[in-house]
């Protein structure tokens, strides 16, 4: 969970990394490390879903983190735009990776974090998309007070965090994962283990493995403000020290696995006949307020970004006829898990199911370096990869084809310092192996070379089309909206009659293209949900709805010729509902 490309030690390059990660560094070496491996999503909602699903984000419409709120700005007159609907969570009816394996005969276990709701207790959970077993603990992750500087673990028999005996803090999450190993070890099984290490709060329960850090990195937590720490780079010995310790729990279900006969091949252990996949949700978390975490040098930015310090992620994947020792170029991303899961238990996707990733299995038994082994439906081999993130501060959408990248930055207009497309050359071929050009992304190439970064802006379009995906929309309140913002239609009236719902309104000089009911069944609930379906326009100056069975609250969004958005009634801005803590559902409309 958040873990960074350059926080692992086998993927150290350039500046020396600090984290000690034994463990996973000796995983490399039985297997294959993926030096090109992207996350879906530069948020962990998403790219969760993702994996799981095997469906792209910007196609699920589940882009980023929470959802399932009516579109608004963050700041009613502080921001130029407004991230779409988006999805909270994902759909009840998916046919999950987990109800595949299920289907195939195999026990499917999770532990640790799940949040592929809106929230990490709200439905669906675990159980309800193809898991038979799921325990949720926080572990060792669970927040120290008052402070991180008490609470540390002892060796005392009562602490819940007992040390072990290698100095580190007994971990729930990782007891889970063992757990499950042991109760279905006679059968095939199949384990999603989520660990929260290393999202914030940034902590260690071990005193000693703090000490450590310190002293490595010759450094002193400040006493005084014992959450805050200013030092760029690599240097908070509370993140190294977490880093070190998912090391070690991961190494312990490797110990296991290693150490325990499979009852199903005499003679072999369970580590002989199992697939792992070790990666990430995302990029590392660089810093939030008062607290810098980590750097992705030499990446660009980290998580709630699509510059590759957001999106690469460590990825290692071992198991049998896989080779060991191989370091692969071959670009890839956490959608090919499902595929690739598939292909290895010897089953084809459900019939009509959506997968937007490609299977892997032939590529890593084969040639884990030969790139023209992943291949698309045509035959041909894989060469892009895109990324949708209308949301939060970044508003951008990203394409990889080769080894460039083009950047589509959503809201350019409103920010001097960013350009509407940026192109970067990653990696050059050289004697047919890829070499480093600008991974930095520092040397903005759209000026230079218009008709790639063109070509590359039409075929992120033509994608992201495809799949349907939604876009950020301007917000007409915001301080520099500009004269078209006054153009924005306005509702006049609504009328329902039974489950039907008619709107009028009068456009003021920009026509209305799109209309979307947004709608809840749980209104003013601990949980309460938005959704959205479409209206249809009329040319008299109306839109009309079927509300959904179920709905509780409604409201209107109409989208005009200048990509302005108006809810009808009008919500509260982020700022306020995070103050408020309040649901949107006294500011809609009841169903009667």
């Amino acid at each position: 969970d958040d873990l960074g490309w350059q926080d692992v030690g086998c993927y150290d390059i350039d500046e020396p990394c600090p984290m000690e990660t034994p463990r996973i560094d000796a995983l490399a070496k039985e297997g294959v490390l993926f030096w090109q491996a992207y996350a879906p999503a530069p948020t962990c909602a998403p790219t969760r879903c993702a994996i799981m699903s095997g469906v792209h984000p910007a196609r699920a419409q589940k882009t980023h983190v929470v959802g399932g709120n009516p579109p608004r700005p963050h700041h009613k007159t502080g921001h130029a735009m407004m991230p779409p609907w988006y999805s909270g969570r994902m759909p009840e009816d998916e046919f999950t990776l987990a109800k595949a394996m299920q289907q195939a005969g195999y026990a499917t276990g999770h532990c640790g974090k799940w949040h592929m709701a809106i929230n990490h207790n709200a439905f669906p959970d675990a159980t309800d998309q193809g898991f038979s077993w799921s325990r949720h603990d926080l572990g060792v992750t669970r927040k120290m007070t008052p402070h991180r500087l008490t609470g540390f673990a002892t060796a005392q028999q009562d602490d819940p965090y007992k040390l072990d005996a290698d100095g580190f803090p007994f971990d729930q999450n990782t007891a889970d994962a063992l757990t499950f190993i042991e109760e279905h070890q006679t059968e095939p099984f199949f384990l999603y283990c989520a660990t929260w290490l290393v999202h914030t709060p940034i902590h260690t329960r071990g005193k000693a493995l703090l000490e450590k850090y310190c002293r490595k990195l010759g450094v002193e937590p400040n006493a005084s403000e014992p959450e805050r720490w200013t030092e760029p780079g690599q240097k908070n010995p509370f993140y190294c020290a977490m880093v070190e310790q998912l090391d070690h729990y991961v190494g312990q279900i490797f110990d296991y696995l290693d150490e325990t006969p499979d009852p199903r091949w005499p003679g072999h252990s369970l580590r002989e006949n199992t697939f792992v996949i070790f990666t990430s949700d995302n990029g590392g978390m660089e810093r939030t307020p008062g607290e810098i975490i980590t750097d992705n040098y030499p990446l660009d930015r980290g998580k709630i970004s699509l510059m590759e310090g957001g999106t690469r992620v460590p990825l290692i994947i071992t198991g049998p006829g896989i080779p060991a020792g191989v370091q692969s170029d071959v670009m890839v991303n956490g959608l090919d898990f499902y595929p690739t899961i598939l292909s290895w238990i010897g089953r084809e996707p459900a019939p009509n199911k959506q997968l937007d990733g490609l299977s892997l299995a032939h590529l890593l038994q084969t040639d884990p370096t030969d790139a023209t082994l992943v291949t698309n439906a045509d035959g041909q081999p894989r060469d892009t990869m895109v990324w949708h993130f209308p949301n939060s501060v970044a508003l951008e959408s990203t394409i990889r084809i080769g080894g460039y990248k083009l950047v589509r930055n959503y809201n350019h207009a409103h920010e001097p310092d960013r350009l509407p497309l940026e192109l970067y050359q990653l990696y050059k071929t050289e004697e047919g192996k890829q070499v480093r050009v600008d991974i930095e992304e520092a040397n903005n190439l759209a000026a230079s070379d218009p008709e790639r970064a063109r070509t590359m802006n039409d075929r992120l379009t033509a994608i992201l089309t495809s799949m349907h995906a939604s876009y950020p929309y301007n917000n007409p309140a915001y301080h520099a909206a500009g004269p078209r913002a006054k153009q924005v239609p306005q509702v006049t009236g609504v009328k329902q009659t039974g489950r039907r719902v008619h709107f009028t309104f009068v456009e003021n000089g920009a026509d209305v293209i799109r209309a979307d009911l947004i709608f809840t069944r749980n209104g003013n609930q601990k949980f309460e949900e938005w959704f959205r379906t479409p209206a249809t326009l009329s040319a008299d100056g109306s839109a009309t709805a079927t509300l959904p069975e179920g709905t509780t609250h409604y409201l209107l969004n109409l989208i005009d010729e200048n990509n302005f958005l108006i809810s009808y009634p009008d919500v509260p801005d982020g700022v306020q509902m995070n103050k408020t803590k309040e649901t949107f559902a006294p500011h809609a409309i009841a169903v009667h």
